[in-house]
């Protein structure tokens, strides 16, 4: 417990620690925990890691990190993401965000940072609600659930973000919990070291809007929830689909390799490069 203590307030900022704005009990710090576990794990430089965020309770990660971090404004984590892995390929560009912030306004720029392939990390804490703002219903607010703005329960159809990364284009896509804290840290961390858009989807818990509104009970038992209800992908490939209803499946539930969006940028500026200094060598000889 010692050393995982040391590891985690080894990338804490010092005066930015505490308090910090989550609730007690929120499933946000555990994730933000797994990911630093990811990090240095993975040997990476502090410098040469970027941490991206738009707004919400998620969003709220790179204030305490020491990373090179940046929070802009709502929805748009991805684009900007965009933008600094462009500007130095070289940075390990990873966004963390919230379901609100990532597929509601974001959603645009979720689907294409897939489909181009971008070599950037996103992690979406996924506790099925607009947590900071006042309980808003989410893309991924599941049918019939109650928000603030679903008084009489959720009648459209949630997204799958999973699924949809996917089908989008991405190279990696995960899914686990802040119950299994350490299965979390590991799929962060194969993300991280993958090239390519990947993607992690972490099931967490908001008892104070989502939970409250529900009746769902404490952060103990909305965490309990996820225990009960995630299947491993392995154990699922041997389940029927009514023995996996109301569940959902956790590991690492897609893989592909596929050209990159910078790596075929650069081989243009290469082309480019090397056709404009033959033309000078030309006008010169001649």
């Amino acid at each position: 417990m010692d050393q995982m203590s040391n590891v985690t307030h080894k990338y804490l900022r010092p005066k930015k620690s505490f308090p910090n704005v989550w609730c007690p009990g929120c499933g946000i710090g555990i994730a933000m925990g797994a990911m630093i576990r990811a990090i240095d794990g993975l040997g990476l430089d502090k410098n040469q890691v970027a941490v991206v965020s738009g707004i919400g309770c998620t969003a709220r990660i790179p204030v305490y990190l020491d990373f090179n971090t940046l929070h802009t404004t709502h929805g748009r984590p991805l684009a900007f993401a965009t933008g600094v892995k462009l500007a130095n390929p070289k940075m390990k560009v990873i966004v963390v965000s919230g379901d609100g912030d990532l597929l509601a306004i974001g959603g645009n720029h979720f689907i294409h940072a897939a489909r181009r392939n971008m070599d950037i990390t996103c992690i979406l804490v996924n506790n099925y609600i607009y947590g900071m703002t006042g309980g808003q219903y989410s893309p991924t607010t599941p049918f019939k659930k109650l928000s603030s703005t679903g008084p009489y329960g959720m009648i459209e159809q949630s997204f799958d973000p999973a699924e949809l990364a996917r089908t989008a284009g991405a190279t990696f896509v995960a899914r686990g919990t802040v119950f299994h804290a350490s299965q979390l840290s590991r799929l962060m961390s194969q993300a991280i070291n993958r090239h390519g858009f990947s993607f992690v989807e972490v099931i967490s818990n908001c008892h104070t809007q989502y939970g409250r509104l529900n009746r769902e009970g404490s952060a103990v038992k909305m965490i309990q929830w996820q225990k009960d209800h995630a299947v491993p992908v392995s154990v699922a490939a041997k389940k029927t689909p009514e023995e996996l209803e109301d569940k959902f499946i956790t590991g690492v539930l897609y893989e592909q390799e596929k050209p990159g969006y910078v790596e075929e940028y650069q081989k243009i500026i290469d082309r480019f490069s090397r056709e404009s200094t033959e033309s000078m060598v030309r006008v010169t000889e001649s």
